[in-house]
């Protein structure tokens, strides 16, 4: 990658905000390779960099690991990974029922032989990367169609990925596209299948605050969890057994409670999800619309489930996970849409345009590659558009979070049995062999997510909003019935694929994966019908986006290589689930005029919001601990207190959920669980001097995992 060494890090802050105090958050996510070039040192970093990332798996990045959608790190030699509470929520919800309720109350395993499988959870370790840029590309010419090139990149993707992962049972690939695909790079994974939980506070603790406080300043939430993972006796990642032994990591984290000043140097290491800080002003303002109607879908998911579960905490159980993450998106799209508006994040990107055209106008060369891109990318969205909101009614309908359970898991099985029918190589991702067991999982597991007559209603309700659309917007599997133009018609045709399915049995599930579809056929499921007609619009659209995607893909490529022209270089990759190093500094911050936040919170303010009702219910306990000031060795002698959560410049997204926080020596002082409500803008665009991440405390959560809960044992595997 064309990454010139800065002169200093003030002049990469100029560059990229125009401002040259150290204190302000730096955009970069930046790879590990690249950060040998950011002058570290002279911010007060107080390790080698080499030792961040070691090819051998000794350095520091190798204790940070996936969790598929979460980060974690491994803080001791037997396999402890500490993660956010709603990490691994998932897991928590899978395992409660209404007499063990480990959501509401948390959950202790004295023992290591006491851990629950934290079901459909997987940790990978990282293993190393490299550049596969021209293996990748050399497949493909510009006579090549649109369509013909993203299948031979799909092709070359798939043999790599085929060829490595025959060297281990437990190793996973993947290979990732940076700066719009002007490079790839490949990974490669150790992964651990066997992931239990160890201990995670009640849900008084996890989610205090609830939706109220997300993303919100000051916080007091103590959002963490411990899992472990465990290998075969010979070290390979393998299904949950009880012969099965702790993880032996040869990287961990060292917790520090020594604490920090305000100002103090800070970096993290995760797995952000994505941002799109190099998207242009048209893509912004599709985003932003598409953001707007997308609200409205979440608010109205949200009210039927949370309705449904009125009565029945068994429901709300069910349901837990999906509200949970849908009132999470809804409140960042929120988050969003006012910052953009309050920091005038569309004129920032107009005169960002303008410069870069200014900048590209000047060179005959950059004239004749760049002096169009704008605007045929603007084109482009436009024709997309159709394209976007056809497809999202339909995967709605046969998604397990906005349609139904039971045709979503329909829709599943036929779709692997289709894919199937095809050689390996020739399957759509998700589908090949080595997706089959995780398939299988995500079946097994779907049994704790719905409950069946609430998914009827659910299929009902969602079809009666197709009788307000247009003929022409309504999907072709469901033309007939809508037709009828009558509540009753849906009713009826809802309550004859539920009556006649065999789809609610999991078992059954499973069985089907094996046959044929002329097997599928015979069985004359009304829901495995549905599910087939449904694929033949799918599949169209799914061809569609392929050719669109790559279009798209052409396009970038063309305008983020001329940034990097531009900026000689310092640029950072936008985030794509790949492992990324950010850094900052302790710094509270001014969210509007005449107010300032610091950027440490204590367990005083903890007492202070309760209100005796969830989300606000301090535990007696807690509260008792804090009268006495019980506090231990975990108290902030400045504050007094247990310190709860703290702000620092640094710039994070979904999937660094979990991430450490760690100080400049490389020693765990937090884990990132959130950003600020004025920083959420910071996926699409940066403004430093709002740009903050929120921390829990570590000697807050040692601090509840002793004092609180009891459990030694966990803190002196922790060596405390």
């Amino acid at each position: 990658m064309r990454f010139k060494r800065a002169l200093s890090i003030f002049a990469i802050f100029f560059l990229f905000a125009g401002v040259t105090s150290r204190s302000l958050a730096d955009e970069g996510m930046w790879m590990p390779h690249q950060m040998k070039d950011l002058n570290l040192k002279d911010l007060g970093f107080k390790m080698n960099p080499d030792d961040l990332y070691k090819k051998d798996g000794t350095g520091l990045m190798s204790a940070v690991v996936y969790l598929g959608g979460g980060t974690g790190g491994f803080v001791s030699r037997e396999g402890l990974i500490l993660t956010n509470h709603h990490v691994a929520f998932g897991a928590l919800q899978q395992a409660s029922t209404e007499k063990k309720d480990y959501i509401k109350n948390g959950f202790i395993a004295w023992r290591k032989d006491e851990e629950i499988s934290a079901k459909g959870y997987n940790a990978d370790v990282l293993l190393g990367y490299e550049k596969v840029t021209n293996e990748i590309l050399s497949s493909i010419s510009p006579q090549m169609s649109y369509i013909e090139k993203y299948n031979a990149i799909d092709r070359a993707k798939k043999k790599l990925i085929a060829r490595e992962e025959k060297k281990g049972k437990d190793i996973r690939c993947t290979v990732a596209s940076m700066y719009s695909g002007n490079e790839y790079y490949f990974f490669r994974f150790k992964r651990i299948k066997d992931i239990r939980l160890a201990y995670a506070p009640p849900q008084d603790l996890g989610t205090f605050g609830g939706d109220i406080d997300n993303w919100m300043w000051p916080r007091h939430t103590c959002d963490f969890t411990f899992l472990r993972a465990y290998v075969s006796e010979d070290n390979v990642g393998v299904d949950f057994s009880q012969d099965n032994v702790p993880y032996k990591p040869k990287s961990v984290l060292k917790i520090s409670i020594d604490g920090f000043e305000e100002g103090d140097f800070t970096f993290v290491m995760g797995y952000p999800g994505r941002t799109y800080r190099n998207y242009t002003l048209s893509e912004l303002q599709f985003d932003m619309d598409a953001m707007l109607k997308r609200m409205e879908i979440y608010k109205d998911t949200i009210a039927f489930f949370e309705k449904a579960g009125e009565e029945s905490r068994e429901i709300q159980i069910k349901y837990a996970r999906v509200i949970t993450g849908l009132n999470n998106s809804l409140k960042n799209y929120q988050g969003k849409i006012e910052g953009m508006g309050k920091t005038s994040v569309v004129d920032r990107k107009k005169s960002q345009e303008k410069d870069f055209l200014e900048w590209v106008n000047k060179d005959r060369e950059r004239q004749k590659e760049s002096g169009e891109i704008l605007g045929n990318i603007k084109d482009f969205m436009q024709k997309y558009s159709v394209y976007y909101w056809k497809n999202n009614l339909l995967s709605g309908l046969v998604s397990s979070y906005f349609g139904s359970t039971v045709l979503a898991q329909g829709y599943k099985v036929w779709r692997t049995v289709e894919e199937r029918q095809k050689p390996d190589m020739e399957r759509e991702p998700s589908y090949q062999e080595r997706d089959l067991p995780y398939i299988k999982m995500r079946i097994k597991l779907a049994e704790k997510g719905y409950d069946l007559k609430t998914d009827r209603s659910f299929l009902k309700y969602t079809l009666k909003k197709l009788l307000d659309y247009p003929e022409d917007q309504v999907p072709a599997a469901f033309k007939e019935i809508i037709g009828k133009h009558a509540e009753k018609a849906v009713d009826d045709y809802v309550d004859g694929l539920y009556d006649k399915t065999s789809l609610a049995n999991p078992k059954k599930r499973l069985e089907f994966l094996d046959k044929k579809p002329a097997e599928l056929m015979k069985l004359n499921d009304p829901i495995l019908n549905l599910a087939a007609e449904l694929e033949k619009e799918m599949k169209v659209l799914r061809e569609e986006k392929k050719a669109l995607d790559q279009e798209r893909l052409e396009m970038k490529k063309i305008y983020v290589d001329s940034l990097m022209k531009l900026k000689e270089g310092r640029i950072a990759p936008d985030a794509n689930s790949t492992i990324r190093f950010t850094y900052g500094f302790v710094e509270g911050y001014y969210p509007k005029d005449a107010v300032y936040y610091l950027p440490q919170t204590a367990l005083k303010g903890v007492i202070e919001k309760d209100t005796g009702k969830f989300p606000f219910h301090v535990p007696e306990k807690l509260k008792e601990l804090h009268k006495k000031k019980d506090f231990g060795p975990y108290i902030d002698k400045k504050l007094k207190d247990i310190p709860a959560c703290f702000l620092n410049t640094t710039n994070v997204t979904g999937g660094n959920s979990g991430s450490p926080t760690l100080n400049a020596k490389g020693e765990q002082v937090g884990i990132i669980f959130d950003m600020t409500y004025e920083s959420v803008i910071g996926d699409y665009y940066i403004v430093p001097e709002l740009q903050r991440t929120i921390s829990v405390d570590i000697r807050y959560v040692l601090f509840i995992t002793d004092k609180f809960s009891g459990a030694k044992h966990i803190i002196k595997e922790l060596g405390y």
